[in-house]
């Protein structure tokens, strides 16, 4: 896993198409935001399910 140290306002770029910005950070919580391709799934990890990869074969 790699770990970076951001500053609210700084960005992170992940290939050529998602850009992920940290918009607040506070001592127990950080804001990101997360541009990407409408076609890429985005979800947090409690929500993530194994059964949602059915829906996404192609992709995972």
């Amino acid at each position: 896993m790699l770990v970076l140290t951001r500053r609210p306002g700084q960005k992170i770029a992940i290939g050529d198409s998602i850009t992920v910005t940290v918009v607040e950070a506070h001592r127990d919580a950080v804001r990101i935001g997360i541009d990407a391709p409408r076609d890429v799934l985005i979800q947090r990890d409690e929500l993530f399910d194994q059964d949602d990869l059915e829906d996404y074969p192609d992709e995972y």
